[in-house]
């Protein structure tokens, strides 16, 4: 089993019933749909695409059946569970966010350099990231991003967690894979009962 059906299964087992039946609306990117990520992020992992191809997105995401609004991913901030960008929506992050982490924070940085990690290269335009995830205030607090420009000691595709108040940009993982592992050992623990309440 791969590691994205590994984790989807984990999921499916972690929810509860309600958000579990919502989720059963939900469908995969197609083919076309999948392309132009690809086509935008040559980069893009593997499994990104494979996880796009059962579920494309769940953050207010229309689909045949119904709206899909389920927290489907996590990160180091476990108060914060995280939606599934859907393909448009990440297209539209990558769009809109043409400005770098050092054009947002200037002088900041210099004053504060533990706005971002080291292994993050602050110069190069956000949209270049791929942006899969908002947290549950779809963004405001929390993203969460591809990285496939390092800076010399990162490495590429690394995941990136981009925290607001006090603001902050953190390598979570090395990978999608390894995030995706992050998440099942942890045991879905971005699933607390409050965020259902």
């Amino acid at each position: 089993m791969n590691i994205v059906d590994h984790y989807l299964a984990g999921l499916r087992k972690a929810l509860p019933p309600e958000p579990l039946a919502e989720l059963a609306l939900a469908s995969g990117a197609s083919t076309v749909q999948l392309a132009s990520l690809r086509q935008a992020y040559p980069l893009c992992p593997d499994s990104v695409l494979h996880l796009l191809g059962k579920y494309n997105g769940t953050y207010y995401q229309k689909y045949a059946g119904g709206t899909v609004l389920v927290y489907m991913l996590g990160s180091d901030v476990f108060e914060y569970p995280y939606y599934l960008s859907s393909v448009e929506q990440i297209l539209e992050d990558e769009q809109a966010n043409q400005r770098s982490i050092a054009d947002i924070y200037g002088h900041y940085l210099k004053d504060d350099p533990g706005i971002v990690d080291a292994r993050i290269d602050a110069a190069i335009q956000q949209g270049q990231r791929l942006c899969f995830s908002h947290c549950m205030n779809n963004g405001g607090s929390s993203r969460l991003y591809i990285d496939f420009t390092p800076a010399a000691s990162g490495k590429v595709g690394q995941i990136v967690r981009f925290l607001h108040d006090p603001d902050n940009y953190q390598v979570i993982a090395d990978s999608f894979d390894a995030y995706l592992q992050m998440l099942i050992d942890d045991g879905y623990g971005f699933l607390i009962e409050e965020n259902f309440e």
